[in-house]
């Protein structure tokens, strides 16, 4: 049972068009006001292993993130991971901070050692990446602060979804 606020599981649902599941906790929120990023428990209400333990939910977000993967830079990211020692250790790091932060919510043998987003040795999603960093704080993945500085002010139109709108 979910001890997030009614009125923010109500504003996920119209941004998702669907209930979300497994909500620990809203893990962000756009300077808006509602929630952009949900922690998820590792293993949904149904018994499916979900790995993305931070997961993006506003669409303007997700939008914004999904012209990034567009244009290339998932491809750069991960030649850089090959090239630069540093970066690919920062990255490693993210990649064992996701594990220890999802192994609070509960352990999931299935999906034990795999995050999401392609860490530590790919980019392969940068809703992963960015979530991460939102949720978390900037420092601690690098290739999602990066991605979070390409973004643009997804919030500045306003709110995506009225709150209370479908209470």
């Amino acid at each position: 049972m979910s001890t997030v606020d009614a009125a923010d599981l109500a504003a996920v649902e119209q941004q998702l068009g669907r209930p979300p599941r497994g909500v620990a906790e809203v893990a962000h929120r756009c300077p808006c006001g509602n929630p952009d990023v949900l922690r998820t428990e590792p293993r949904l209400p149904d018994g499916t292993p979900f790995p993305t333990t931070y997961y993006a939910t506003c669409p303007r977000l997700t939008g914004a993130i999904s012209t990034l993967e567009t244009s290339g830079l998932m491809k750069d990211m991960t030649a850089r991971l090959g090239e630069d020692p540093e970066l690919a250790a920062a990255y490693a790091a993210a990649h064992e901070d996701y594990l220890r932060r999802r192994a609070e919510l509960g352990e999931v043998p299935e999906i034990e050692g795999i995050t999401a987003g392609g860490m530590p040795t790919r980019v392969k999603c940068l809703h992963v990446l960015v979530a991460h960093s939102l949720a978390v704080g900037r420092g601690v993945n690098p290739l999602g602060d990066e991605a979070l500085d390409a973004l643009d002010d997804w919030w500045a139109g306003g709110p995506c979804v009225e709150r209370g709108a479908a209470e």
